[in-house]
């Protein structure tokens, strides 16, 4: 092994602090310019007047609140799609004998190394075959199935001991009732750090959502605000920082509120 000298601290210590110091700029600029007037969106003055006009101003100019409730509305469906689907192919996966369970399992695998980008085209050709274009539901159905969900729950499930799904069978419960019993309650720190993966990630989803959405009635957050940042605003900075705030914020709220269960979900997650 080699020794862990003062130097190579130091060093990994500046550069920790060089990358988060490298992270929390933008943050940092967003958060100056959306509560100070325009004028100081490009200057610092330590002095400068606080005002929460940016956000009320970037509320009137566009439907947020709409946006914010598509957002939530797409996000929610997608969530439940996938832990119900999931959860039924992750159980019959672990617990389950067939002929070509290996096979589809690793076909499910597969899924991994394809990029959703690249299925863009065929993707937005079949919601325009079912007539789902410009709703939700066409936004939401692609992602449904997920194939990180169902290897994470897989293998969760695989270290449960057999003996409780026996002592559950013998107790009388189905292979449904032996699944929400035994199962789903032993495996809520996956379930919580996997729902913080889906959710961030289709709260920030925008190429899919952007192809698919043509009307304030179904664009979500992501959208709204790049049409929002779009050449009608110009370059006012702080309105469109102060929109950005708004539209991240849920986000930010909720690691904070329940950043304790989540750094202890993915860690007990990790450990299996």
């Amino acid at each position: 092994m080699i020794d862990d000298t003062p130097f190579d601290r130091a060093l990994r210590t500046a550069a920790a602090w060089l990358l988060a110091v490298v992270w929390v700029l933008p943050l940092a600029y967003a958060l100056w310019s959306a509560f100070h007037p325009s004028e100081y969106s490009a200057r610092f003055d330590l002095f400068a007047p606080w005002t929460l006009e940016n956000f009320a101003a970037a509320w009137q100019a566009a439907p947020f609140a709409r946006y914010a409730l598509n957002t939530s509305t797409l996000v929610a469906a997608i969530l439940a799609g996938q832990l119900v689907l999931c959860t039924l192919a992750a159980y019959t996966f672990a617990r389950f004998d067939f002929a070509g369970r290996d096979l589809l399992f690793a076909l499910v695998l597969v899924q991994l190394m394809v990029m959703p980008d690249v299925v863009l085209v065929e993707n937005y050709r079949s919601m325009h075959a079912l007539g789902l274009v410009d709703t939700l539901s066409g936004m939401a159905l692609p992602y449904m199935a997920s194939a990180f969900g169902i290897f994470l729950l897989r293998q969760a499930f695989k270290q449960v001991p057999r003996e409780l799904d026996e002592a559950a069978r013998i107790e009388g419960c189905g292979a449904l009732g032996v699944l929400w019993r035994v199962y789903v309650p032993l495996a809520r720190p996956v379930y919580l750090a996997y729902a913080l993966v889906s959710v961030s990630f289709h709260w920030n989803n925008f190429l899919w959502p952007l192809v698919v959405s043509n009307s304030v009635q179904t664009r979500p957050l992501t959208v709204g605000l790049a049409v929002f940042a779009g050449t009608d605003q110009g370059i006012d900075w702080a309105i469109i920082n102060a929109a950005t705030l708004l539209s991240s914020a849920p986000l930010l709220l909720a690691f904070l509120l329940f950043q304790r269960q989540f750094v202890q979900s993915f860690l007990r997650a990790g450990i299996r």
